[in-house]
Parts: C-alpha cells; structure tokens; sequence
C-alpha cells in the first residue's frame, strides 16, 4: 500500500510577514533571506525589535504631555468649590478594564497556540533523533560484527582448514564480502554527529520555550491584578490603592511594549525560515551530508533516487552470498573437521542478526519516516507557533494601549478624590450638620442655639424648609383662646404658651386641671372635650 507523501505549503501571513522590510543598524536594506549567521539579518531583527521601544516612547510622552495638561489647566478657585465630575474617568476605568479583559483573553490563547507549536517541534526533532540514534546504533552494529566477531570466527577456520586449500579459498572470498560490507556501511552519512546537534537543539529549545510561556502567562496574571485593583481604587477612592496600580501599571507597560518588539522580531524571522526553510536546512547540513541526501529527505519524492540504495543491494547481495558459502562448509567439511562446526554456526548467527539489522536499517533509511518529521516541525513552527506569536503581538499593542489610557485616567481619578477630602474639610464650623460643630455644642449650649439660628435665619427664603401648614381642625379661634385664658383663671403656667396653631401635643397632665376640669359645665366639656385629655 503506497503512502501519500506529505507536502508543506508556507501560509498566508508568513508571506505577509517575510516582506517586512529588513534594515540594518545604519538603515541600509538588507536581503530576507533566513541567515542567523550573518550580523547584518541580526542588526534587522534587532531594528524590528525597536517597534516595542517606539511604542512605549510614544506612549510616555502622550502621559507626560497629558500630566502638562493637566497641571496647566487648572480650574479657577470659584470653580474649584464644585467637586469634579467622575463619570469620566469611572468610563475609562471600565472601557480599559474591558479592552485589558480582551487582550488578556487574546494572550491566554496566543501562549497557548505558541506553546502547542514548540511542543510539536521539539516532538519531531526528538522522534527524527530516535529515528538517527537507531541507524547509528544498526550501523555500528553491524561495523562491529564485520569487524570483529567475523573476522574471529574467520581466522580460527583458516587454522583447522590450513591442510584444505579450497575450504581456504572459500574462507578468503567470505573475508572478501565481509571487507564490501564494511565498506558500504563506512560509505553511509555521519549519523552520529547529526544526532548530537538534533538533541542539542531540542533540549535548547524545550528550555526557552518553557520560561518563554512561564514570563507571558505571569504577564497576563499581572494584567489582570491591575484590572482588579484600579476597579477597587476607582470603588472606593482610596489613594493607597491607586499608588500601587499606577505601580503596576508602568511596570507592565513596559513589559508590553517590550514583549512586542521581541514578538515582532521572532515572528518575522521565523517567517523567513518558513517561506524557504529547506535551503537553510541543506546549507546547515552541507557539513555531514551530501546534497542529494539532503533533498532526498527534505522533499521524499518518488522522482529522486534513493542515494542509499546501491550500498544497502551491495550489502544484502554480500550478505546473501556469504550465506550460501557457510551453508556449503557446513554440509561438506564438518564430517571431516568435527571442530570447524562450531565456528562456522558462529557465523552463521552472526549474518542472521546483520540480515535482521539490515532490514531495520532499509526501513529507517527509507525518506518518508524523517521526511513527515520534518514536515510536522515545520507544521508547528509556522502554523501553530508564528499565529500564537502573532496574537501574543496583539495582545501586546492593546494591553499597551489600553494600560496607557489608564495611566491618564490615574489622575485625574487622584485628582477626584483629593476633592472630595477637601470638600469635607471646607464645611462651615456653624453648620449644624457638620460633625465637628455637632461636637463643638454639646460644651457650649449657647453657641448651638446661635449657629442653629444662624442656620434657619439664613434658610428662611428656601420654601423647602418651611414648617408645614396646619389643617384648619387644628387651629382654635383667637376668642376661644382667650375663653381658655380665662377658663385656667390666669394660671401662669399655662400663660403666653401658643399650642394652638404650632401643632403642640397638648400640656402634660396636672392635678390641678382635673380641679378646673370638673368645675366645668355640660356644655364647656363638650365644646372643650377634643382639645383636653384626661
């Protein structure tokens, strides 16, 4: 059953990103061709990591340019007696809140995708270097048992067949195939060496990738404190709490404007690589192996030839033929030399197991296992790992941004509560509702009566103020006052007291009214029976 061979197409936004232009230190362009080597590309990475500085100098003088502002145009002192308006900076608050909420969500999955990808990476390059480590270790093998363990075996035969010529010239062809084995193993690429780079590389990267993914997520954790103690600060104006957010909100300003010009550079670099990787990867293994072992393996098609093929037909026709003359010297000199038998079944397992290894070694060796490693690692590096880059960027430019217009809200959201405490300190010592008066008349009466007086008098045009109207059954006619004059027989306790009309509970009850009371005829009880209580 044949095997579809995997292909790798560069996606739309590497493209985008490789036609960035490239310039080095003294803004000459420079070519985008994927060199990490060449100090020139290096200079044009680090100019693209610049963008970060940039924002976050813009961003410094637009919140000093605003701070100007606001110091500059200062309301007047008539002005100022009116609290500030915090409807304003209560909308930032919330708008920037949100738009750092977004971005936070933006960067959670960003990381996640970036993550996903290098994983996948260092997967491939980990599974190519079993696939490498395991045709090293079949090559060496069989080195060996050629080497060693065959020409033992060879050599004690040449002494108990040295009377036979034949049996001799038999053992000299088989030492022959043996030194073409050997020499088709030694003419195989040097898999060790490229074993040693491909582990370098993944524990490398697996180590970069793991603080990489641990400083954003702190960075997303820290974006979402500041969220939460300017919501609080903002709640329930407490200075304390909006020192510690302008506190952390500079500090992760920073980080994010430098966090997108480290992902700026990283995304286009990596765009480079993705748009041509296979001419970097042939020019970085030119060293150990040939051009058309490196195509055979990049592109695995059924066009190009197997470069590997005519060693590993020399070394099974080899193989196959020293087989043939074990099986011949075990079937006609055995019953003459008994001692050659156990040599000769020596050998025999010997070119089994270097049969077996051989075909471990075709299947290995064989494009299309190393050929979708390679297309899996470039599957995550410029699929999974250049987008997750490209939304940790986004994430950056908002929370940038929106950390920005919370810089410029900080202020004035000072500012508001400043007023309030200064509102509070300005109240009128006489006020009658201000705390510290109410505490001033409890030792001095009289100056309570003078301050209240003050108060209404003052208060006396306000219609708001004014003591309810009397329905008309409550007001007694000024005769029947004087009649109830009269009735208490002038009694100064009960003179110039005016509770009709004001609304009064009436006196308290004496023993002396219920005197004047009862003394009282039928017709004054009746007349008076809804003023006065018993």
């Amino acid at each position: 059953m044949a095997i579809a061979r995997l292909d790798y197409i560069a996606p739309w936004w590497t493209y985008w990103l490789h036609n960035f232009p490239h310039f080095n230190l003294t803004f000459q362009p420079v070519g985008n061709t994927f060199r990490p080597e060449d100090a020139s590309y290096q200079q044009s990475l680090i100019v693209l990591a610049c963008v970060g500085a940039v924002g976050l100098a813009l961003s410094l003088l637009l919140l000093a340019g605003y701070l100007c502002c606001l110091c500059c145009c200062r309301r007047d002192v008539a002005d100022e007696t009116k609290r500030p308006h915090g409807c304003c900076v209560t909308w930032v608050a919330i708008i920037t809140g949100l738009i750092i909420c977004s971005a936070v969500g933006v960067g959670f999955y960003g990381n996640s995708e970036t993550n996903d990808g290098v994983y996948q990476l260092t997967y491939s390059i980990y599974n190519a270097n079993h696939t490498l480590g395991g045709i090293n270790n079949l090559v060496g093998g069989s080195l060996s048992s050629m080497e060693t363990g065959l020409m033992q075996h060879l050599e004690r035969l040449d002494e108990i067949f040295a009377k036979r010529k034949d049996y001799v010239k038999v053992l000299r062809f088989m030492q022959l195939m043996s030194s073409n084995i050997i020499s088709q193993l030694s003419n195989l690429p040097d898999i060790g060496k490229a074993n040693v780079d491909l582990a370098a590389i993944a524990d490398q990267t697996a180590f970069f990738e793991y603080y990489r993914w641990l400083t954003y997520l702190l960075l997303l954790i820290l974006d979402l404190v500041i969220c939460v103690v300017t919501c609080l600060a903002v709640a329930r104006q407490s200075r304390w709490l909006l020192s510690m957010s302008m506190a952390f909100v500079m500090l992760s300003l920073v980080l994010s404007w430098t966090s997108l010009g480290v992902g700026t550079a990283t995304s286009v670099g990596a765009s480079d690589f993705c748009v041509s990787p296979d001419k970097f990867i042939v020019n970085q293994t030119k060293e150990f192996l040939t051009a058309d072992v490196a195509h055979y393996y990049l592109f695995c098609s059924p066009n190009l030839p197997n470069p590997f093929q005519q060693s590993l037909t020399v070394f099974q026709r080899s193989l196959t033929t020293m087989q043939i003359q074990v099986q011949n010297l075990l079937r006609f000199s055995v019953p003459i030399f008994p001692t050659s038998e156990r040599d000769l079944l020596g050998i025999q397992r010997l070119l089994n197991s270097t049969e077996f290894n051989l075909h471990q070694l075709t299947a290995l060796l064989d494009c299309r296992g190393l050929h979708k490693d390679y297309v899996d690692a470039l599957m995550g590096v410029c699929y999974d790992g250049v987008e997750g880059v490209l939304y940790l960027c986004l994430f950056s430019l908002l929370a940038g941004s929106a950390l920005c217009a919370m810089l410029c809200a900080i202020p004035r959201a000072w500012t508001l509560i400043a007023s309030r405490d200064r509102d509070y300190d300005d109240i009128d010592e006489e006020d009658p509702f201000n705390p510290q008066a109410r505490r001033l008349s409890v030792y001095n009466p009289r100056s309570n009566i003078h301050s209240f007086c003050s108060y209404t008098s003052s208060l006396g045009s306000q219609t708001s103020l004014q003591p309810p109207l009397q329905s008309a059954s409550n007001i007694m006619p000024s005769t029947e006052y004087m009649n109830q004059s009269m009735l208490f027989g002038g009694n100064p306790r009960y003179e110039n007291v005016p509770l009709i009309g004001r609304g009064s509970p009436p006196p308290s009850y004496s023993p002396s009214m219920r005197t004047t009371y009862l003394s009282m005829t039928d017709a004054q009880i009746r007349h008076f029976g809804t003023d006065f209580q018993v």
